[in-house]
């Protein structure tokens, strides 16, 4: 390995805490619970506040209203994604192609800047597993609590307590399948539908369907889904380096550790800092024993690092044992923030930015497109004009109805066979079958390259190649 790489270190042998538990020494068996507990601090309060935010974003955009329809509404039956006022067609998905683009980079770069701090404050499955886990608390008690009774009798109490909890999670991973899927399906009429037992087969399967993966990933399989099933943890080490922040602790500050009192003297005692409290691996969600290195389980939460806080400030000691620094910070090196790995993840997240708008800004308000009729490529009619059929699909992309003009040019003398004047609701796709005549004495080649002209009334123009045949 380079020398500006860390090593991410698989230490589970180590990490495994009998005491934080249940059932036996290995902590990636989804028999073996992690007993979280509750963390409370600086970088707790941000997370929270953050993860509420995006969660009340997530519930309340659908439910905005835009004209006659829902602001944001992913249409995949009528092929229209709808954004307040814009809205996108499958031939406009290149737009979806450059989004997903600015977030890969996006991950890149915030990756190698700070660290898995996505996974920490933004992952949907933290904040769903945390939220989960504060109904725990309220309705078992603290980690400590809930260890003791999982570990004894089933008394009718703790079944009526773990009973609500499980009724309330339920009820969270319901509304966040209704939520979900109400991106895709008008929510309101979702809703409705579903307790009347009038809605269709497909829009109640989603539903069900997101409610028990919520219920299953926050509820039940929370760090295993972080450890084992995300790629992410997997591949993050290629982003990181030694100037890459992270959660660490300082080992040359903290060991030896060992317990003592608070008037003691750490160094008369041959002692550092750390008081193997054991707190860290308490109240972290993947229960990995953070003191032992950087580990792929990391999520940059900072919940050990709040734990740690507390610790040092009851003790009287300078905070910062356990904190958000770098390699070469801890071996007492300068960190390098604007380094060229850094700045090429910058430089490539911007123009991927200014790709997506450019992309969004030529965006066309109109679509149109020729269909050729297979079945009979040319016929002469009675007027003794060579005749070619066609279909055309005129797409309104705004949001008010619009009045279109079609013409034709390359073909002189041209005779247009029915409508060129029609007027399209928002959002409609318009079939407008036509012909169109041309005298093959004025027609120097079998095969003419002509072209389609729609015009709207606000001057816009959008022009399609097709062809006129006269004769094989």
């Amino acid at each position: 390995m380079s020398q500006d790489k860390i090593d991410v270190k698989d230490i589970t042998p180590k990490t495994f805490n009998p005491k934080t538990h249940k059932g036996g020494g290995d902590r990636f068996n989804p028999s073996n619970r992690i007993y979280v507990r509750e963390s409370k601090g600086t970088f707790q309060k941000l997370r929270r506040y953050g993860g509420w935010f995006l969660l009340l974003l997530f519930a309340l955009v659908p439910w905005i209203p835009y004209g006659e329809r829902q602001a944001v509404l992913l249409d995949i039956g009528n092929q229209q994604f709808n954004f307040f006022g814009t809205t996108l067609y499958p031939q406009d998905l290149t737009l979806l192609a450059l989004l997903f683009m600015v977030a890969a980079f996006g991950l890149f770069f915030i990756t190698t800047f700070l660290g898995r701090v996505w996974c920490g404050y933004l992952c949907p499955q933290t904040v769903w597993t945390f939220m989960y886990i504060w109904f725990e608390e309220k309705l078992e008690g603290s980690a400590n609590k809930r260890r003791k009774q999982d570990s004894g009798k089933l008394t009718s109490n703790l079944l009526m307590r773990k009973t609500l909890k499980h009724i309330a999670w339920l009820a969270i991973a319901l509304a966040t399948g209704f939520t979900f899927t109400g991106y895709f399906v008008p929510i309101g009429a979702l809703v409705s539908d579903f307790f009347t037992f009038n809605a269709n087969f497909w829009p109640v399967f989603w539903v069900l369907f997101f409610a028990a993966c919520t219920y299953a990933n926050a509820g039940w399989m929370r760090s295993i889904m972080c450890i084992h099933m995300c790629p992410y943890a997997r591949f993050q080490s290629a982003m990181f380096d030694k100037d890459t922040f992270i959660v660490g602790y300082d080992s040359k500050r903290g060991e030896t550790r060992g317990p003592r009192s608070r008037k003691a003297d750490p160094q008369k005692l041959g002692l550092g800092d750390c008081i193997d409290c054991d707190l860290c691996v308490q109240v972290c969600p993947t229960g990995i024993d953070i003191r032992d290195g950087l580990q792929y389980e990391c999520i940059n939460c900072g919940a050990c690092i709040d734990a740690c806080d507390k610790t040092m400030d009851r003790m009287g000691y300078k905070k910062g044992l356990i904190s958000y620094t770098t390699e070469h910070r801890l071996s007492g090196k300068h960190t390098k923030v604007m380094r060229p790995k850094l700045l090429g993840y910058g430089a490539v997240l911007l123009v991927m930015i200014a790709l997506f708008f450019v992309q969004v800004s030529a965006v066309d308000p109109a679509g149109l497109s020729v269909l050729r009729d297979r079945n009979q490529l040319f016929r002469v009619n009675s007027d003794g004009l060579v005749e070619n059929t066609y279909t055309l699909k005129i797409i309104n992309k705004t949001q008010t109805e619009q009045k279109y003009s079609l013409s034709v040019s390359g073909l002189e003398g041209a005779t247009w066979y029915g409508r060129q004047t029609i007027i399209v609701e928002p959002g409609e796709v318009f079939n407008l079958p036509m012909s169109l005549g041309a005298d093959p004495q004025q027609l120097s080649s079998p095969v003419s390259t002509i072209q389609f002209i729609l015009r709207d009334s606000n001057d816009f123009s959008l022009q399609v190649e097709s062809r006129f045949i006269k004769k094989l």
